[in-house]
């Protein structure tokens, strides 16, 4: 027993004599402290102009700012809310926010699967196959949207020349607010087809070929063992791919205004971003538009926030 209590007191030594100075200087001494002017300066920086500027935009929303006044803090409410939630034109933009960043989505995941298996089979030409559709990845939305906008050209674009030629009527892409927003997700979905694609052709080029070889000898058809096997081993590739292709359906805004070259896009085609910018810049209506930043910040956040759960969940973050 006595040999027990010299123990804990011997073991119990070394930490009573470590004092507040020592650690002190144990703590500046760190690589968290000598790094710092390489980290902090840019870390204070984008928060000043990141958070800082997401924090103004908060305050502001909740006052009644508009013109070249400067913003009155002292009746702050939600008034600015309240009359987004019950204008139509905001619930319009919703809306087609809503089909954008679904549709837009679904398929392109869809199309790139399917092309990757394509590829993933070895067809001819694959190579190019894959430079050609990767290729429109690399464009910026302003040159998508200017090639687009001679494409959708109701008197001289190719898609009405294939249509007349098929003995159709000329269509009205962009001035039709019944298909506008198909035209302008079906551009999209041309831009980014392609980066699906290369995300699950290296999905699948990872799987190890046993699976297919074992699929087969079992007699189960190529369907069966995609649709049974490999497919849900993408499910990564599929998260990964869908957070990316959300935020460019939430980033629309540069290809709606290169589209059009006003704050106004095409009838039927107005979502989030054009609708703030719109009332923002055009009337001077800064507070409403605050209230809209915000909601759209809600937005992106419930697109990435499920995301970055996952990645902590797997271990990732």
């Amino acid at each position: 027993m006595a040999t027990h209590d010299n123990t804990e007191h011997v073991s119990d030594a070394p930490d009573e004599a470590v004092g507040w100075e020592s650690k002190l200087q144990y703590f500046l001494n760190s690589d968290f402290v000598r790094s710092a002017p390489y980290w902090g300066i840019p870390f204070v920086l984008m928060s000043i102009a990141v958070y800082g500027g997401i924090g103004y935009n908060f305050a502001i929303s909740f006052t009644d700012y508009e013109g070249l006044g400067t913003p009155d803090y002292s009746a702050l409410d939600l008034e600015m809310y309240a009359q987004a939630l019950s204008s139509d034109a905001f619930i319009a933009a919703a809306q087609n926010n809503l089909v954008l960043l679904v549709g837009f989505t679904t398929i392109c995941l869809v199309l790139g699967l399917f092309l990757a298996i394509l590829l993933d089979h070895g067809i001819r030409f694959s190579e190019k196959f894959q430079t050609v559709y990767l290729l429109p990845m690399s464009l910026s939305f302003v040159v998508t949207a200017q090639l687009w906008l001679w494409m959708f050209n109701v008197e001289s674009g190719i898609l009405n020349l294939v249509v007349t030629t098929l003995g159709f009527n000329p269509v009205d892409w962009l001035g039709n607010p019944s298909i506008a927003l198909g035209a302008v997700i079906f551009a999209l979905i041309w831009q980014f087809s392609g980066y699906t694609m290369v995300v699950y052709l290296a999905g699948l080029q990872s799987i190890p070929d046993d699976q297919f070889e074992a699929a087969r000898v079992d007699g189960a058809s190529i369907t069966r063992t995609y649709l049974r096997i490999i497919v849900p081993q993408l499910k990564e590739a599929s998260v990964s791919a869908a957070v990316v292709l959300m935020v460019f359906a939430l980033k629309a805004f540069t290809f709606l205004y290169a589209l059009v070259g006003r704050y106004r896009p095409p009838n039927g085609t107005d979502i989030l971003a054009t609708l703030m910018v719109r009332r923002a810049f055009k009337f001077g209506e800064w507070a409403y538009s605050a209230a809209i930043a915000t909601m759209l910040l809600v937005m992106a956040l419930g697109v990435i926030g499920p995301y970055l759960y996952y990645q902590y969940k797997q271990g990732s973050l």
